[in-house]
């Protein structure tokens, strides 16, 4: 069985989306895809410095694309995965690899999505941390000591922190037994309170798009659940800005389908890393340049429609 799966916000590197502009017909979508969210994605993919493609408005349009372009040329003439997911933007990317969204439309979602969480991260200076290692219910009880948020929980040994830069502070000066917290690489407080400003924006815009619905098995970070209905599933992503991510809950979800390969989309590593300590013996391949694509269809080929 196999699950394709596309990661979030911090994943991206300077100049990653190099390799695939050298073929035409990426270099053409990726051009239409600019037109739509108003920002230059082949510039921001390849020459934008490590602070620049950092920028939420930046970031999350050009993981989305990234994806988008790296899904439909691993997918179109090959094996269709039986579960798809995404970890925060991530599953606009996941919408869009499963039909929910047109590729032009989870454009559209995502250059709001960024502008309006980077208006509302400009408010007051808010971050987020990664706490690795320790027991779960100390973790817990010292993210919200400090007053912060268990912003994304995913799986034993990793739940991130985020809030106020005071309140990561004081965390960051009492951390949990056994754990060390490590400084993201985001520029506000993902999934808390903190995004309600780009809810709003996100209702308004989701009020004028028509979602299909999946073709393929779609989980949603709420709570690790198939949703099979795009409209519920569009509602889901405009909520779920300022919800926390249940990635272990997905994680759980893989695990309970059998999940045998799980290929991640560029630019990839995270979640195959989270994925390698907490579902044993699944086989993992990590997407990244365009000249892995016929060893990712091979892999993607042996695990289709398949169960463990």
């Amino acid at each position: 069985m196999l699950a394709i799966l596309a990661p979030g916000q911090g994943a991206q590197t300077p100049g990653f989306l190099a390799p695939w502009l050298a073929d035409e017909a990426v270099r053409s979508q990726l051009q239409t895809l600019s037109e739509v969210a108003g920002l230059d994605l082949a510039q921001a993919g390849t020459e934008a410095d490590a602070e620049t493609i950092r920028q939420t408005d930046i970031a999350q349009p050009v993981l989305v694309a990234a994806g988008i372009v790296a899904a439909q040329a691993l997918l179109a003439d090959g094996p269709v995965p039986d579960v798809v997911a995404g970890h925060s933007v991530g599953e606009i990317t996941a919408a869009a690899v499963t039909g929910v969204l047109t590729p032009t439309e989870a454009m559209a979602f995502v250059a709001t999505r960024g502008r309006g969480m980077a208006e509302a991260a400009a408010v007051r200076p808010t971050s987020m941390m990664a706490v690795v290692g320790g027991a779960p219910e100390d973790v817990l009880a010292a993210i919200d000591a400090a007053g912060l948020t268990a912003a994304n929980n995913n799986g034993p040994g990793q739940i991130v922190a985020a809030g106020t830069v005071e309140q990561l502070a004081v965390l960051a000066a009492n951390p949990p037994a056994r754990a060390r917290v490590i400084q993201l690489s985001v520029a506000g407080a993902f999934h808390t309170v903190h995004m309600q400003p780009a809810v709003a924006t996100l209702n308004e815009l989701a009020a004028t798009l028509s979602p299909s619905d999946p073709g393929t098995l779609l989980l949603s970070n709420a709570d690790g659940a198939a949703v099979g209905s795009g409209a519920a599933f569009l509602a889901r992503l405009v909520s779920q800005v300022g919800n926390p991510v249940r990635w272990d809950l997905c994680l759980d979800a893989l695990r309970s389908l059998g999940v045998t390969g799980i290929l991640e989309l560029p630019p990839s590593g995270t979640l195959t890393g989270i994925a390698k300590r907490n579902l044993k013996g699944v086989a993992l391949f990590n997407l990244n340049t365009p000249d892995q694509l016929d060893d990712a269809r091979t892999f993607a080929a042996a695990h289709a429609g398949t169960a463990a």
